[in-house]
């Protein structure tokens, strides 16, 4: 650079034609591209969106126990527990001559199989139960319709999903003879109430637990 450069400056160089034409079609494109998104509703938001709860890896299955028939003097029955945040059955052998057991009988022996403890197997298949211990059945009162058990809870004042649990397992217990249905009353003087097991309730035990549910006339 001469002396006279360093004075005045040097001279400025002409930016190729070329290269101005290639920014100003860049920018053309990043304007129509936000123009797209605007256009489309797709906008910016640092609020997390709610894509609804991750699948569960809880199996909700046991292993197969085999087709061996239950001992003398025992029966298989089929309980509702709590799995993946939903009603699942499990399989269990209760000490019960069905012969000659009454619907009461077959009531309490399945509320004690409710109160138990899941096993290790269950446990690691993701089982649990909130029904809760020492929950009993009795009979029905003077005046109560036939068929009628009184727990000695409220059956409105259980956890939504024990209620949810006993009144599946009753209905569709096939030595409760209940038809799809249950009468349950608790200590109160309160009239007994009809209760049905529905796929929604199986769904959502926490939300709908006595879906069906209607006063007695």
């Amino acid at each position: 650079m001469t002396c006279s450069e360093r004075a005045y400056g040097a001279p400025r160089r002409r930016r190729p034609k070329g290269g101005r034409r290639r920014a100003a079609a860049a920018l053309a494109v990043v304007a129509a591209c936000a123009a797209l998104a605007s256009g489309c509703g797709i906008r910016s938001t640092s609020v997390p969106v709610d894509a609804g709860a991750a699948p569960s890896r809880m199996p909700c299955r046991t292993a197969a126990s085999g087709a061996s028939a239950p001992p003398p003097g025992s029966v298989s029955v089929r309980i509702h527990l709590l799995c993946a945040s939903q009603l699942a059955t499990v399989e269990r052998t209760v000490a019960l001559d069905e012969s000659r057991s009454d619907r009461l009988l077959v009531a309490q022996a399945l509320l004690g199989e409710l109160e138990r403890e899941p096993s290790a197997d269950e446990r690691r298949a993701g089982f649990s139960s909130v029904v809760p211990v020492g929950l009993r059945a009795a009979g029905p009162r003077t005046g109560d319709p036939e068929g009628t058990l009184r727990l000695s809870e409220q059956p409105e004042d259980l956890p939504s999903e024990a209620l949810a649990q006993v009144v599946c397992t009753f209905t569709e217990s096939d030595g409760m003879g209940s038809g799809g249905s249950v009468l349950l009353g608790g200590p109160g003087n309160y009239a007994p109430r009809g209760y049905l097991c529905t796929s929604e309730t199986k769904a959502r035990p926490a939300e709908v637990p006595t879906l069906g549910a209607v006063e007695l006339p």
